[in-house]
């Protein structure tokens, strides 16, 4: 399986995350070209090579107008009443000269989706980008207790702030990986001044759109991960923690442009994984004074609330009764859940725990078509096995509105 790992050590911005992306893309002219073609009034994508504590990467640059937006002084947004972040690197949030650059105006939801609709990009990634300005603007009605259509971008809204998130979402798709995964994300420390005062570290919308997923703090002062970084990791990310195991094929180094004891960077690891394994637990009780009514509820209690599994085995007890084993098997970061949901629908006093190493195929899941009509075909692949078998629910609604078996009915398909 292709898989992208994202090293947030330093934060995220969306810059330092293109120009990682960037450095892993085969067809690199072919991406600057399509960004080129997007129509985006003055705007323009320089990738420049810089070094931050002896390590070599790409910065990516977003020129409008033939300036660098990041070069403008902090003071001048102030002006406008806007966010005044002095942040890690990013341009999103850095101020803008509006009478000189017209395009850098305040937008909502409704402009940003008009300005998108005629850009020359796949659905899909007009969906992403879409999809990214919805997280932020849902982060900024909960701060600002404002509707979300009555929300405005102001730094957000500008043409390289858009940018930033287009060409993440268009490196993405060149890539398409199977599975991106992230690490625990460093937002940095201190106060951030803005038009009203200082803020703490992270940002409040930073904040907000973080939350659920693992972040610190440290000794380094600075707003690290920034609103637009933290909505595309928010989106694209599906697991957050340690590289999982995987043969790594090529690396790319983002470059922020300010300079930390540490080097200012996103890095984006490129390759295969390998076989799945993982992590369960298994938590288990004897049972003897349940119903089998009380005991099958409760076994559908546990599946309703995130078990992988629930079963039971025969048992002899104590005082020669026979019993009931309860096995349930769960991810780490649901154990208080489970233990709550067994103490509250079992008899059970105690619980034991036990930890797996557990060995799995990966599993997918596509849509075929037959004469029945559209039936869902599981797959799974891994450790030299692959075998694929049809949706069982799928085949027990056809069998019951043909009315006949299940085994006909899969014979049938098998002859298709």
């Amino acid at each position: 399986m292709r898989m992208l790992y994202i090293e947030c050590n330093m934060g995220a911005a969306g810059d330092m995350l293109m120009a990682a992306l960037y450095e892993l893309i085969p067809e690199k002219s072919a991406f600057l070209e399509k960004l080129k073609g997007l129509g985006l009034p003055g705007v323009s994508f320089v990738p420049e090579p810089s070094v931050k504590c002896g390590v070599s990467g790409t910065h990516m640059a977003v020129i409008i107008d033939g300036e660098e937006e990041a070069s403008h002084d902090y003071h001048d947004s102030q002006h406008h009443g806007h966010l005044n972040e002095e942040h890690n690197d990013s341009h999103e949030h850095c101020n803008y000269h509006e009478i000189h650059y017209p395009s850098h105006v305040c937008r909502g939801m409704a402009e940003i989706n008009e300005l998108i609709s005629h850009l020359d990009l796949s659905e899909k990634v007009k969906d992403d980008v879409l999809a990214v300005y919805s997280l932020i603007a849902e982060a900024e009605s909960q701060i600002h207790c404002v509707p979300v259509e009555q929300v405005h971008f102001h730094e957000l809204g500008s043409l390289d702030a858009l940018a930033d998130i287009v060409g993440v979402c268009l490196a993405i798709e060149m890539l398409a990986p199977e599975k991106i995964v992230a690490s625990p994300v460093h937002v940095g420390s201190g106060m951030v001044r803005c038009s009203h005062g200082l803020l703490p570290v992270p940002a409040p919308a930073t904040e907000y759109l973080l939350r659920g997923i693992p972040v610190y703090g440290g000794g380094i002062k600075g707003e690290l991960c920034t609103p637009t970084g933290s909505a595309l990791l928010r989106h694209f990310v599906s697991e957050f923690g340690n590289m999982p195991l995987m043969k790594v094929e090529k690396v790319g180094y983002g470059m922020g442009r300010k300079d930390f004891p540490a080097a200012n960077c996103v890095r984006a690891f490129w390759g295969e994984t390998g076989d799945e394994q993982d992590d369960v637990l298994e938590l288990c009780c004897n049972l003897d004074d349940m119903t089998p009514e009380a005991m099958g509820f409760a076994m559908e209690r546990l599946l309703e609330a995130g078990a992988l599994d629930v079963y039971t085995t025969p048992v002899g007890m104590k005082k020669n009764r026979p019993g009931i084993l309860l096995s349930c098997m769960c991810k780490a970061d649901r154990r208080e859940e489970m233990l709550r949901q067994i103490f509250l629908h079992t008899t059970t006093l105690g619980i034991r725990e036990y930890r797996c190493r557990r060995y799995i195929l990966e599993r997918s899941m596509r849509a075929v078509e037959t004469k029945y009509g559209p039936v869902r075909v599981k797959r799974a692949s891994g450790w030299g096995v692959q075998r694929e078998k049809p949706e069982y629910e799928d085949l027990a609604k056809i069998a019951r509105e043909q009315g006949t078996s299940l085994s006909e009915i899969s014979c049938s398909l098998a002859k298709e």
